[in-house]
């Protein structure tokens, strides 16, 4: 069988939440397939959707050296580092991010609630409102996430338009 297959079949069975059979499939594919940026994304797919935070850190962490230009595998890197190791080290990918990803609204947010969680009320702030300049709809993420609830109550509220 073709091994693209094998990769078609996994995003299926992905798609029908068949965790198992997906991961078999990935399993199948030749080395030099499983190493490319779209089994590699699959493959992160399948490793956040079993919440398994160590093996998705390893994954994006192989699809932000493939495409350091790719935002969202930076995201990614982090989201999956906060929850394997620390919101430190999370913070410390994000900061790298943004040096190359500067006007990515969301790798500013994230770092806001970075800033947020450590404390640093005025960072947090001044980040996310700079995400929210740069696209309003995180206005709604702002008014509802968790690791902003600590900006909320110091009685600031994410702005309609900045």
């Amino acid at each position: 069988m073709d091994p693209r297959w094998n990769l078609s079949h996994a995003r299926g069975y992905l798609e029908l939440g068949m965790l198992k059979e997906a991961a078999s499939e990935l399993d199948a594919l030749p080395p030099a397939l499983a190493a490319s940026e779209e089994a590699l994304a699959v493959r992160a797919s399948l490793h956040q959707e079993r919440k398994d935070w160590p093996a998705l850190q390893i994954v994006s962490k192989q699809l932000v050296q493939i495409r350091p230009d790719s935002a969202g595998a930076w995201v990614m890197w982090a989201y999956a580092t906060r929850r394997a190791e620390s919101l430190g080290s999370a913070e410390r990918i994000l900061t790298e991010a943004r040096a190359l990803h500067p006007k990515e609204p969301t790798v500013l947010f994230n770092l806001g609630c970075y800033a947020c969680q450590r404390g640093d009320l005025a960072a947090a702030r001044s980040l996310v409102e700079a995400a929210i300049a740069l696209d309003s709809s995180f206005v709604t993420l702002a008014r509802q996430d968790d690791d902003l609830a600590p900006l909320r109550a110091s009685r600031w509220s994410p702005p309609s338009s900045v």
